[in-house]
């Protein structure tokens, strides 16, 4: 009950510290915003392609001409434009000269394409049509020569004679720019309770209110376990502020597993608040905070809080030494993959390693009197 009362007296101390409030929210909201708008496009996976102009020598007759009319009559109604090769003008060289995305000749004996090495996807598009419709015109004259010429109207029937099927695909989803920096400020965030963390104790100190906690009739593990789960909550309350926000007003795509991105995150919380303890329990002289600012800015630079880090390579490597980065690479797999069995190694980590500060700060302080 008493540590429980603690806690309550952190979280409200800990928000009425109106400045510090405002920056633990307004910062990183405001920094997704800014990345998030300008770094749209370094996270955009769309491809755009230019118009596709066909230039076309059709000399063929029969079936075979009734049949590229109708393919070239339904490309043209999805966007392509084929204009007739005039006499004397060089289809090749018109390519070449970048005049048409793909130059075809339709003879009796068979359908020729000659390509652009400029336009090389627009180029790929109408081979692989113009493969579809010769593989289609093949099937059907094989079925005529069985005896029967009506097959091969029959696969050409105006009713039927889609060339190209669309079909909806879905798929993984992949995370746009605004997207990633929710979840990277987010995970920042996180570890920035470190900060806090670091001065439980000492502010009690400074305001002089150490010797009557000390006085009081309060063990001293339940002021460490006020103290601590206060700094957690307090933490935790702010980054759902965040999460929610962004979801909301952003847009921001947090998957359908929130309640397990949610258990990671405060995880790592209660691995920060044991850095931010840890620093200032062993580095003497207010030194602690100095090297908490360090930790937490490297680690927020090589684990990806402000661009995308590679998997591989040195730098991925060094990247996972992060915490930041174990935060980010469990709810991408979360979040984009379902992956519910990728948080587990980050929890792992995040509260093995805060077992160990732990561990250190009451080695510490095992000999040391006051708070």
């Amino acid at each position: 009950m008493t540590a429980w009362l603690i806690t309550l007296k952190e979280i409200k101390q800990h928000f009425r510290d109106f400045r510090t409030l405002v920056f633990l929210l307004a910062f990183p909201l405001v920094l997704m915003l800014v990345l998030g708008i300008t770094l749209t496009n370094a996270f955009s996976s769309e491809l755009k392609v230019d118009a596709i102009h066909v230039l076309v020598s059709d000399t063929s007759s029969g079936q075979l001409k009734q049949s590229y009319e109708a393919f070239q009559k339904q490309l043209g109604e999805l966007g392509m434009t084929f204009d007739a090769l005039e006499t004397g003008e060089d289809g090749r060289k018109a390519v070449e000269d970048d005049r048409y995305t793909a130059y075809v000749e339709v003879k009796d004996t068979g359908v020729s394409l000659f390509g652009s090495s400029i336009g090389t996807i627009e180029s790929n598009i109408v081979q692989g049509m113009l493969s579809a419709f010769t593989d289609k015109y093949n099937a059907a004259a094989a079925a005529a020569q069985g005896g029967n010429p009506a097959n091969m109207r029959l696969l050409f029937d105006d009713n039927d004679s889609d060339y190209i099927k669309e079909q909806s695909v879905v798929p993984d989803r992949t995370p746009g720019a605004m997207d990633y920096y929710a979840v990277s400020m987010t995970v920042m965030i996180g570890l920035w309770g470190a900060m806090s963390a670091g001065g439980l104790l000492r502010s009690e100190i400074v305001r002089g209110t150490g010797i009557r906690l000390l006085s009081a009739p309060i063990r001293r593990l339940d002021i460490y376990i006020g103290k601590i789960a206060g700094n957690v909550v307090a933490n935790l309350l702010c980054i759902l502020a965040i999460v929610f926000f962004s979801k909301w007003a952003f847009k921001a795509y947090w998957g359908s597993h929130l309640p397990v991105v949610i258990a990671v995150l405060v995880c790592e919380v209660i691995m920060a608040t044991s850095l931010g303890i840890a620093a200032n329990e062993i580095v003497k002289g207010g030194g602690g905070r100095g090297l908490v600012m360090l930790v937490i800015q490297l680690a927020s630079f090589i684990g990806g809080a402000y661009f995308p880090v590679a998997n591989g390579g040195i730098m991925g490597v060094v990247a996972w030494l992060s915490p930041l980065r174990w935060g980010n690479g469990a709810l991408t797999d979360i979040i984009y993959g379902g992956n519910i069995a990728a948080a587990w190694p980050a929890i792992g980590l995040y509260l093995g390693t805060a077992l160990l500060l732990l561990a250190a700060t009451v080695r510490v302080r095992r000999n040391k009197e006051g708070l």
